[in-house]
């Protein structure tokens, strides 16, 4: 019996396969963003679905806190509606609403100094970063301590290096999407997480008892 070539175990298919899946993905973005310059109130509720938690993910990594990060979301898709007709056709529409909620939250983060170069990563990825023998210092902390620590080597960290590690270790994007975000190359993004990671290791030395 004949296979179908969506099931065949071959480069081809796979690679078909994928080209299909990205041009449903494009073809509903476009959708979306067609019907949203036309001024479709069911559209802009269906890319807040499509997209609400990307962007308060991002928001909630930069400002560290729940009530400011749902405040930011709901500043960045008015942005979105208020210059949905300057959005280019060929661009994607989660790297801009990346663009759009950075610049929305470090923005907020300069003009409320109580949350001033705040910013939330996971326990475990800077733990991680920090080369130590045997049990971590961390580790031995109570738990409000470990995280003013944390709190405070993070918030040390120059603006261009917490926004590429951001990306990268609480929201998992590839170099090259961070890149896309940051209009930055690729080669820079990683110079920027490397010595992010560096500067972090050197903080918490310093900072730990």
């Amino acid at each position: 019996m004949k296979k179908l070539a969506l099931f065949q175990c071959d480069g081809t298919s796979i690679f078909r396969l994928s080209c299909q899946i990205y041009c449903f993905l494009q073809t509903l973005d476009t959708n979306i963003i067609d019907r949203l310059k036309k001024g479709e109130e069911a559209a802009f509720r269906e890319l807040i679905e499509a997209y609400g938690q990307l962007v308060f993910r991002t928001c909630m990594g930069i400002l560290h806190d729940r009530q400011d990060a749902d405040d930011v979301t709901q500043e960045v898709f008015i942005e979105v509606f208020r210059s949905i007709d300057r959005f280019r056709s060929d661009a994607k529409i989660s790297t801009w609403l990346y663009r759009i909620a950075l610049n929305k939250s470090l923005n907020y983060l300069r003009d409320n100094r109580r949350h001033k170069n705040s910013l939330l990563i996971r326990d475990a990825v800077v733990v991680s970063s920090v080369p130590v023998s045997g049990e971590s210092p961390l580790e031995t902390l109570q738990e409000k301590e470990r995280k003013k620590i944390l709190e405070q080597a993070l918030d040390s960290l120059p603006e261009r290096q917490k926004t590429a590690f951001v990306l990268s270790k609480y929201e998992d994007l590839s170099y090259k999407q961070i890149g896309e975000v940051m209009k930055l190359s690729v080669s820079s993004v990683e110079s920027l997480i490397f010595r992010a990671k560096k500067n972090l290791q050197k903080k918490l030395f310093r900072l730990l008892p």
